[in-house]
């Protein structure tokens, strides 16, 4: 392991030594790419684009981040995780700048694109380097902290970029974007090392050849964690709407929404400990029963009561979850050509979280929205048996595929 998971050092002691370097850069990065999300669209409108234009903009984040994830795996396998987020910076801080200053929708276009790139890279990047730095004993906690410190960035960006946009207009919240990666790229300096240089290890291993060798754990246990991806982000997209079906002001429907989030950042460290202590199945199948049921009882709901209790369960099933999807791929991961798979396990993830809205749009444009939400428990259902068959059942004490 590296430097910071000597085998006397206690799990508050290692955390500790990520917090500085690892999770406040990943609370503030994220902090800053989720300010920006509300206005992407915002900013194509003010441009002269239609609406369904500037909701194509937003789409051009996630067609990024699914483009940029196999190529960050190879970039990060070459440079190295700090020279890798080094990288994204100084392509995220242009983009941002051609985004303020655009004066045509397809300059909007190409930046956001760029972002979604670099924010591939940060995020392999970032996921690789706790996956190197951290015991398999205490792997769970950490990247469950990882993505449980993500979520607290993500819930207060919009705030930030909010605050921002008062004194400088829909460029406000890009601003808070710039000084927001700046910062985090600052912080990065004061990352340690891990036990191995990967700009020095000689020439990586091929992309094709790790997908290849380990194409048995992408097609299994990668099929259950773009199952997970599909149902969180149904969890983001189903609430609002069967919200605005039943007639709730916008108010109301972002204290529910407000409500579950907070639900669900409370519990990000529980579910950590218990996969480190009781195997990653104690946590990934509980959590994905908890949102299969949530989706199941959704169409139950009849007013605001009601769509909180189930928006409250759904926070509980996505908060226990927290890190579940990253820890999964850790264990699956080679200790030789680890940066290109975990490249390859985010292109699964980030194509379950971009398919699960485009599922549910298809299914409500066929049929309606309760049979979208339906249809959404049972892709639940085949979540659960997937994990359920293919997560070991024993803790992992090495890591997959050997050195």
């Amino acid at each position: 392991m590296g430097d910071l998971g000597h085998s006397g050092d206690s799990t508050a002691t290692v955390l500790r030594k990520l917090g500085l370097t690892v999770y406040l850069p990943a609370t503030v990065y994220t902090l800053g790419h989720a300010s920006i999300l509300p206005v992407v669209a915002v900013r194509a409108v003010e441009l002269g684009a239609s609406l369904s234009v500037g909701g194509l903009m937003m789409g051009l984040i996630g067609l990024g981040q699914v483009t940029g994830a196999l190529p960050a795996g190879s970039l990060i396998a070459r440079f190295g995780e700090r020279a890798a987020m080094l990288l994204a910076t100084a392509v995220i801080v242009p983009a941002l700048l051609v985004a303020i200053y655009a004066r045509a929708v397809w300059a909007l276009g190409a930046a956001v694109f760029a972002i979604g790139l670099a924010a591939a890279l940060w995020g392999v990047a970032r996921q690789t380097y706790v996956t190197d730095a951290v015991p398999i004993a205490m792997r769970a906690r950490a990247l469950s902290t990882l993505g449980g410190v993500s979520r607290i960035g993500a819930f207060i960006g919009p705030f930030a970029g909010a605050g921002a946009m008062v004194f400088l207009g829909t460029a406000g919240a890009y601003w808070v974007y710039v000084v927001a990666v700046l910062a985090a790229a600052g912080l990065l300096f004061l990352l340690p090392p891990t036990s191995h240089d990967r700009a020095a290890a000689g020439p990586p291993t091929r992309l094709f050849d790790v997908v290849r060798n380990h194409r048995r754990a992408l097609g299994t246990v990668g099929v259950g964690a773009l199952m997970i991806a599909v149902m969180r982000a149904s969890r983001q997209t189903v609430i609002p709407l069967w919200g605005t079906h039943l007639g709730l002001s916008p108010t109301t429907l972002a204290l529910i929404v407000g409500i579950s989030g907070g639900v669900d950042m409370l519990l990000f460290y529980p579910g950590g400990a218990i996969m480190d202590r009781f195997g990653r199945r104690a946590v990934a199948l509980p959590s994905m029963s908890t949102l299969t049921l949530a989706h199941a009882l959704l169409p139950l709901a009849g007013g605001a009561w009601t769509l909180t209790l189930v928006a409250m369960l759904m926070g509980l099933g996505n908060g226990l979850s927290a890190g579940v999807v990253m820890t999964l791929g850790a264990d699956a991961s080679p200790t030789t050509g680890r940066a290109q798979f975990l490249g390859a396990w985010r292109l699964v993830a980030d194509l379950g979280n971009g398919g699960g809205p485009l599922l549910i749009s298809a299914l409500i444009a066929g049929f309606s929205l309760p049979v979208a939400v339906l249809t959404m428990a049972g892709v639940g259902v085949a979540a659960v048996g997937t994990l359920w068959r293919f997560v070991p059942r024993r803790q992992p004490t090495v890591a997959a595929g050997g050195g």
